[in-house]
């Protein structure tokens, strides 16, 4: 059973997608870094492939996405004729090192584009790189799914699709700007099923405006009833001040921290109950699936797309804001979609901000992925008595334990797990002079 800490709670800490977090971000490291790190991977490196496409139908309100409406055509031809410039620029700079494992799209809504078009990208991306059946995953807006949509995914060979769900109550949709009624979203599921697509995601949130218990057991219902291979189920994080669009919700609809919490706990309950694992604090998988087996198996890995069975090194992020990461260095293109063309047009890498890693941090980053993916961390001598009297309240509540020098997140505690990988953060946390002997 989870236990419940208002103090913790009520203290922000980043999903740490990455670490360094984007917050860290500066125009210190760009273009030349990223053209060096590009430079040095080596022949047959795994690696992955993200392409971004910063469109939507519809804007909804909760979204925190880099994405804008797609309804000036040109404007979108424009940006995917500078995507495909892009990839072809990176590719010759590649010069067919690397092999291409994953390839994802996301947003926005790659739906947003025209099927053909989408055909198009990829067609380049298996051309122009060293890829030999690489996994291809998209995330879809269910509202803008059609019959084509999916003949073209399965006659191009993709192998999973994620759909923004986010709740099936009326009145929360309706409080949240995206209207799509349960019976669009099993035509969708069915839809995809007859075209032998069954790696299907869902995506759902907690913490909505008006959301009650009842609400989010509703949903979780028709969920199980439709079995999705995985889940996500994310808190809402409610940013008026960074993100204009959320202004159009209530803030004084939203759960408070308590209510939130007993949500993100129905959640985990249910799903577990209903026969799927657990992988990390927010993502749930069926036991057949590959992300499943990477959890027991301790493979799991954290990218900006959340939990994943991904193991690759490397990834090359495509498209305005997309993020590249390589073991020492993390850099982003530039985010507004017209800079973005504009660079690009000139014949030059679109990296506009980053941060290296040195040592030290890729020491941290470690530390936080494991205890985000496995819930545990080895740490080493130098480090076991300073992180045990730095985490000594976490463990005299329970949160926490340890196997000798292994930090372990107790099974009540998985509600913090993001609190207690913070205190390895080099900004955030409270082991600035964190001193560490292991190898990453």
């Amino acid at each position: 059973m989870w236990s419940y800490h208002p103090d913790l709670l009520a203290k922000p800490v980043p999903r740490y997608t990455s670490y360094p977090t984007a917050m860290e971000f500066t125009d210190a490291v760009g273009a030349d870094d990223y053209a060096r790190a590009l430079d040095a991977i080596e022949a047959a490196t795994p690696i992955s492939l993200y392409v971004h496409i910063p469109f939507c139908e519809q804007i909804c309100w909760y979204c925190g996405c880099n994405t804008g409406a797609a309804g000036r055509k040109h404007r979108l031809a424009d940006y995917l004729a500078a995507l495909q410039s892009e990839i072809t620029i990176v590719a010759k700079r590649l010069g067919g090192r690397g092999r291409v494992q994953r390839i994802a799209f996301g947003g926005g809504s790659p739906n947003a584009i025209a099927p053909v078009e989408l055909v198009r990208l990829l067609d380049l991306l298996l051309t122009l790189f060293d890829a030999h059946r690489p996994e291809i995953s998209i995330e879809l807006d269910p509202r803008g799914f059609s019959a084509e949509w999916a003949l073209v995914l399965a006659a191009a060979r993709v192998t999973r699709v994620s759909l923004g769900v986010q709740t099936f109550a009326p009145h929360i949709q309706q409080a949240i700007g995206r209207i799509q009624p349960l019976s669009h979203i099993e035509r969708v599921v069915a839809g995809l099923r007859l075209r032998d697509i069954d790696a299907i995601n869902f995506d759902l949130m907690y913490g909505l405006p008006g959301q009650t218990l009842a609400d989010l057991d509703e949903t979780l219902d028709e969920t199980i009833r439709l079995a999705p291979s995985r889940i996500s189920l994310f808190g809402y994080a409610h940013l008026p001040n960074m993100i204009p669009r959320q202004r159009q919700i209530d803030a004084s609809d939203l759960p408070d921290h308590e209510l939130r919490f007993e949500q993100a706990r129905r959640g985990y309950e249910r799903l577990t109950d209903a026969g799927y694992v657990p992988v990390g604090f927010d993502h749930f998988a069926l036991r057949g699936d590959a992300l499943a087996a990477a959890a027991k198996q301790g493979r799991v890995n954290r990218n900006f797309q959340g939990f994943t069975e991904d193991d690759a090194t490397v990834l090359v992020g495509f498209g305005a804001s997309a993020i590249s990461r390589f073991p020492d260095l993390i850099v982003q293109n530039e985010k507004k979609a017209g800079a973005y063309r504009d660079i690009i047009g000139e014949g030059r890498l679109a990296s506009a901000r980053g941060v290296r890693l040195s040592q030290d941090e890729q020491r941290r980053a470690h530390h936080i992925r494991e205890l985000l993916c496995l819930g545990k961390t080895q740490l080493d001598s130098d480090e076991h008595l300073a992180v045990r009297e730095t985490l000594a309240d976490y463990e005299r509540r329970g949160i926490i334990g340890w196997d000798k020098s292994e930090l372990v997140i107790r099974a009540r505690g998985l509600p913090y797990a993001r609190h207690i990988a913070s205190e390895f953060d080099l900004l955030r946390g409270r082991m600035a002079n964190l001193r560490a002997g292991i190898r990453v």
